[in-house]
């Protein structure tokens, strides 16, 4: 199984220039294969492939004049910059992921470079290839062998680095018996981030609503200063730092809220979400990029997937807030206003949020029974509320 680490470290000046040049080449190497391969195929309709015919041009490169200075940096995190753009264009022709055309990437954005040959960690330092040990802040330490260190540096000037492990242990064996009352229905919403089936709401905190004064005053102020300028650089900066501080701060509420989540329960059951068409609504879309769902998401499953507990994902065409989770009978239409509702055949009051969590509850049982796991009744199954068929 394999455990990743993310930690800080603070190269010296002379470090943090190579890193700088390391960066660059990596970057540039991305820039010319993306640019070679566009203009061969806008020429002469000939497809290339990163991965094979652009990786085979690095010993070239290196070899040149022009571009010599390629040899300074690491041959393993060049040749990843070539992986890395041939998965560009594997995730751009996958009709299932809907990726868009490759972009070039920029000098001022998010900077990476891999290395997996010659790296090292020790107790507050981390060692990559042609560069002496790096001071780091080893906050958590990974029994096991490392396989590779990713050195990447935020649009604020920090500098971190991800370290992968193999803790040469076998993943644990997902749960087969499953109580019912260890499973758990999550609706997601904006008034409250999470619903679950058991009447419970956490409130959304509104990351973004919070800091957008502070946003504004500082966007304003970037936006008065002169292009090129060395005030513009440090407004930029300002920037940065408050977008950086305002996605930190939302990361941390969501590994805590996941990891409570997941502790507490064996089976966690989400509704997938077109996310992308629900962005197209311009009264909302900032509201759900705020709220994050897919993030969330994402950390519950990597999370329940290291324990052996499990994810199950419902269908997003299934009426979970329309239906009536105890007789089953589904509203033809419901507008977004309506929060409470009660049916008119079994005149229960539902509550929007809690009933479609329950509605998704089930649902996910029923797809758990399917798997063939085994789910216990207790707390979590109710009687079908369909009628027999006439004869």
């Amino acid at each position: 199984m394999l455990k990743a680490a993310k930690i800080r470290i603070y190269p010296t000046t002379e470090q943090a220039a190579f890193l700088n040049r390391q960066f660059g080449s990596v970057r540039f190497v991305y820039n010319t294969g993306l640019r070679i391969m566009s203009h061969r195929y806008k020429r002469h309709g000939q497809s290339l492939n990163a991965k094979h015919d652009i990786k085979k041009l690095l010993p070239v490169a290196k070899k040149s004049r022009q571009y010599g200075w390629l040899k300074d940096a690491d041959s393993m995190a060049l040749q990843q910059s070539c992986i890395n753009l041939d998965q560009a264009f594997q995730r751009f022709f996958d009709p299932k992921q809907k990726a868009g055309y490759p972009r070039f990437k920029s000098k001022r954005g998010k900077q990476s470079s891999y290395h997996c040959v010659g790296v090292k960690v020790g107790d507050g330092w981390i060692k990559v290839p042609k560069l002496g040990p790096i001071k780091a802040k080893v906050h958590r330490k990974v029994e096991g062998r490392l396989k590779s260190i990713t050195l990447t540096r935020t649009v604020t000037g920090k500098h971190y680095a991800s370290l992968l492990f193999d803790i040469e242990q076998a993943a644990p064996e997902p749960i087969q018996s499953v109580e019912g009352s260890k499973v758990i229905g999550l609706d997601v919403g904006l008034s409250h981030l999470t619903i679950d089936s058991n009447g419970r709401k956490t409130a959304n905190p509104r990351f973004l609503k919070q800091a957008q004064q502070n946003l504004k005053r500082k966007q304003q102020a970037l936006s008065r200063t002169k292009k090129g300028s060395a005030n513009r650089a440090k407004a930029r900066l300002l920037v940065a730092k408050a977008h950086e501080r305002l996605a930190n701060a939302r990361h941390d509420f969501q590994h805590k809220l996941s990891r409570q989540i997941v502790d507490d329960n064996q089976v966690v059951i989400v509704e997938t979400l077109k996310v992308r068409n629900m962005m197209k609504n311009a009264r909302l879309a900032k509201h759900i990029g705020d709220a994050s769902w897919h993030a969330l998401t994402v950390k519950l499953h990597y999370k329940a997937k290291e324990q052996g507990k499990h994810l199950v994902k419902i269908d997003p065409w299934f009426a979970s807030s329309k239906t009536c989770h105890a007789c089953q009978y589904k509203v033809d239409e419901m507008a977004l206003s309506i929060r409470s509702w009660e049916c008119p055949t079994c005149h229960t009051q539902h509550d929007r949020d809690i009933n479609a969590a329950l509605n998704i509850k089930h649902q996910g049982i029923i797809q758990l029974k399917a798997e063939g796991l085994s789910v216990s009744a207790h707390g979590g199954l109710r009687k079908s509320g369909m009628s027999p068929a006439a004869a």
